[in-house]
């Protein structure tokens, strides 16, 4: 089984280099990375001449911005079964691609789901089931993080990739849940999905990032992206007040503790949740020509 990993990134440069030397150090090595450059300006052209140890292909997209743009940019020069999107400042355990092998093959699963974790092994950035199981509706916000999901390629083909209207960078104001997307939309199309919490990588812990004013727009921002893919995907408005009351329940504890930036991001992500799902129905092809 050969496996592609592609990175689209903007702005990083060390980030990188922790990413590439934990690559570096995996003990399977049938892997191709490609790296779609966004950047502007040319300065990772060294980055990538570099000899990592593995194939690496550079894809230079100076103008374009969005991460799900240039996953889309990259996916479709793999030539790995499966393919994986780092993020640009994510890592990995030395062990990470061997055990997502053994389980693809033992499942034999058109999508893999993992987790975050910090160093510990513990579970960060995000809830995640405790447990091994089938990927479904009920469970897709619980069972992945973009950069921990495993694609069999004829399955991004199938589903044309990633919506490029939803995820970090992109032109809209959804700016998160593009992974929950596409596997929904994959799911609707009959492929088959695992998680598996002992499958994990590791990336900064996001509840350690101070909630000053630039922080909590992001949040807004991500929050967003949660409350479009549940309209998107016709969840419940039973579904939206659930995802709305979490944020709302955890206020109360932080006024009392004077935790009151922590109280205006915990704002930002209930109104940015509501934003998202009454925001008007993205126009058809059809219709914008």
């Amino acid at each position: 089984m050969k496996l592609s990993l592609v990175i689209s990134t903007l702005g990083r440069t060390s980030d990188l280099n922790k990413l590439f030397e934990s690559l570096t150090a995996q003990t399977f090595h049938d892997f191709e990375v490609i790296i779609v450059d966004q950047n502007d300006e040319d300065f990772l052209a060294a980055f990538v001449q570099s000899d990592w140890g593995f194939p690496l292909k550079r894809i230079h997209t100076p103008g374009q911005r969005g991460a799900s743009r240039g996953r889309n940019v990259g996916w479709r020069e793999a030539r790995g079964d499966f393919v994986l999107f780092p993020d640009d400042d994510c890592w990995y355990p030395a062990d990470f691609l061997s055990k997502a092998v053994k389980l693809l093959e033992d499942l034999d699963a058109d999508i893999l789901c993992g987790r975050a974790a910090n160093m510990s092994g513990e579970s960060i950035n995000g809830r995640f089931e405790k447990t091994p199981q089938p990927v479904s509706r009920k469970n897709v916000f619980t069972t992945q993080i973009e950069w921990m999901i495993f694609f069999r390629r004829e399955v991004l083909q199938k589903i044309e990739g990633f919506d490029e209207d939803i995820g970090v960078g992109a032109s809209t104001p959804f700016q998160a849940c593009e992974g929950q997307d596409i596997v929904l939309r994959a799911l609707s199309c009959g492929a088959k999905a695992f998680y598996d919490p002992d499958l994990f990588g590791h990336h900064e812990d996001i509840s350690k990032v101070r909630p000053d004013r630039a922080n909590i727009i992001k949040a807004r921002g991500y929050a967003r992206g949660l409350g479009r893919v549940l309209r998107l995907h016709e969840y419940s408005a039973a579904s939206l007040f659930w995802w709305l009351m979490r944020p709302l329940a955890k206020i109360p504890l932080n006024v009392l503790r004077g935790r009151f930036k922590k109280t205006s991001e915990l704002g930002a992500i209930f109104f940015g949740r509501a934003e998202g799902y009454l925001a008007p129905p993205p126009q058809s092809k059809s219709a914008a020509e």
